[in-house]
């Protein structure tokens, strides 16, 4: 299949994906008022480094993807992963209190097939870029419709601010163990919720991803 060819790149940073570039998935929400079945549109389980797979070797920071299953239902997010190289990061590296594309290069996407709730905010299916604000106390977590910007915060403008699904609030967590390599992950939150939990340096964020209608 076009786009599934495995260079030695992809397979390095791409593995969690599997190959799911040329994948898509739907989810069934119900029938309509006459009596026909809705299907929510496709929305594709792929991981697109906006600058293409042939410079995903030249990063710095690795491209890199999460699975999120909740249930029969798979969602998938997508991410650079920087490393600190011995440098402060909240509060240094990445202010506290500004925007922060959660990541590096491009902002982190999640692709959702069905609706959700992210951190309470609710979303449809679709692709959402991850935004946060961290803080000393607590982060913000910011939805946003549009997934084709650059994600460096001089790029977040009027026009892409405008596309907020909403803001939502979160605390973080103190790690024990130095996290040298910025990572996210999933933890089970019950039948129908997962945590995205963000860890760098030595700090932890959850974030409640929650799977809404049938």
């Amino acid at each position: 299949m076009r786009g599934c060819s495995r260079t030695a790149a992809l397979a390095a940073v791409l593995l969690a994906a599997s190959c799911t570039r040329c994948s898509t998935a739907t989810q069934s929400s119900g029938t309509g008022p006459s009596g026909q079945v809705v299907t929510q549109p496709e929305v594709p389980l792929a991981c697109e480094p906006q600058q293409g797979s042939e410079a995903l070797n030249e990063r710095a920071s690795p491209y890199d993807s999460t699975r999120i299953t909740i249930g029969s239902r798979v969602a998938q997010v997508c991410y650079s992963r920087p490393s600190a190289k011995g440098r402060v990061i909240f509060g240094g590296l990445v202010p506290l209190d500004r925007l922060w594309r959660t990541g590096a290069n491009e902002p982190t996407i999640i692709h959702l097939p069905f609706a959700a709730e992210i951190a309470g905010l609710r979303v449809e299916p679709g692709s959402y870029s991850l935004y946060t604000v961290p803080g000393a106390t607590e982060w913000s977590i910011i939805v946003n419709r549009s997934i084709s910007q650059w994600g460096h915060e001089s790029q977040y403008k009027p026009d892409i601010q405008a596309q907020e699904i909403g803001r939502a609030k979160v605390e973080p967590e103190r790690l024990e163990a130095m996290q040298e390599t910025f990572t996210i992950r999933t933890e089970a939150g019950g039948t129908d919720t997962v945590f995205l939990v963000l860890e760098w340096e030595r700090t932890r964020v959850r974030v409640p991803v929650r799977a809404v209608g049938s």
